[in-house]
């Protein structure tokens, strides 16, 4: 190589590292936010609004899934489901953007209509206009085709297919299999079929099906927490009050930053770890941006 070759190939290098570094610095840093007080429904708007307000995922006109915890027979104050303040917040805000339907819904594992009963969710959201609240419809799931590494097709729900915005809002809870229930595992409530099947490798099922459904926006309720006995809890003893909201657009940020309400790291939960080596968001929280409000 001559010397006018050698200077055209260094410029080349030269120009090609700038773009890379462009590109690199131009990614978004994710974004946590944490906030905090006792009425659940401001709270739960703060965070949005300091994500950039409910206006950044909804718009007029669209299908909008709310996708809450229902999961279990249990009361509000027994913290193994969403809290009904949260949820309703979140739905009023995607109406005031203009949302044409607010669907809620979930799979529960114990008996659907004492579930949604006693979980107040239903009664919260009655007087709203253009919500959806209704036990999830067996003809409503569709089996889907997913590349993933446990799991290569499963029957999700069509509603959470076909929706616009999809926004999963957990309860952060204890659990007895896999440690810590979060934003990650609440996406179980979109699947039929036999659900048992996946905790032979929950882990990496999880990261399947939320490869395959993604949240737009996660909200975790941290109102009040499930420190033991989970999923299903049922004493209050093992309910600790927190009273905060976490929102981000990484789900497997915001069940990182979760996990550290439990006294926990985050790569002390596999599904997380898992999520995280798939590339579904990101698991260091020093490479994250916390804001509290």
């Amino acid at each position: 190589m001559n010397r006018r070759e050698f200077l055209k190939v260094s410029g080349i290098l030269v120009v090609m590292n700038r773009l890379l570094v462009k590109e690199v610095s131009a990614k978004e840093t994710p974004v946590i936010v944490v906030a905090e007080g006792q009425d659940y429904g401001a709270v739960t708007r703060n965070a949005i609004n300091a994500m950039g307000g409910i206006g950044r995922f909804v718009k007029a006109g669209n299908a909008v899934v709310v996708k809450p915890n229902m999961g279990w027979d249990r009361r509000p104050e027994q913290a193994a489901t969403t809290h009904p303040a949260v949820v309703r917040a979140i739905v009023e805000e995607c109406l005031k953007a203009g949302a044409k339907q607010v669907k809620v819904f979930d799979n529960p594992c114990n008996d659907t209509r004492r579930t949604y009963e006693n979980s107040g969710i239903p009664a919260a959201l009655k007087d709203l206009r253009n919500v959806d609240v209704r036990y999830m419809e067996e003809e409503r799931y569709k089996k889907v085709s997913i590349k993933g590494t446990f799991l290569k097709e499963w029957e999700l729900y069509g509603d959470a297919l076909s929706a616009d915005v999809f926004i999963n809002v957990p309860i952060a809870k204890h659990h007895s299999l896999t440690g810590l229930t979060l934003a990650l595992k609440n996406m179980m409530g979109i699947m039929g079929g036999d659900r048992g099947f996946i905790h032979r490798q929950i882990e990496d099922a999880l990261a399947d099906l939320n490869s395959t459904v993604k949240s737009h926006l996660v909200v975790i309720d941290a109102t009040r927490i499930l420190t033991a006995h989970g999923p299903t809890g049922g004493s209050l003893k093992d309910v600790k009050v927190l009273n905060k909201v976490i929102a981000s657009t990484d789900i497997v940020a915001a069940d990182a930053y979760a996990t550290g309400l439990f006294g926990l790291k985050p790569r002390d939960v596999p599904i997380t770890v898992c999520a995280a080596r798939r590339g579904l968001g990101e698991i260091n929280l020093e490479k994250v941006r916390i804001v509290k409000v």
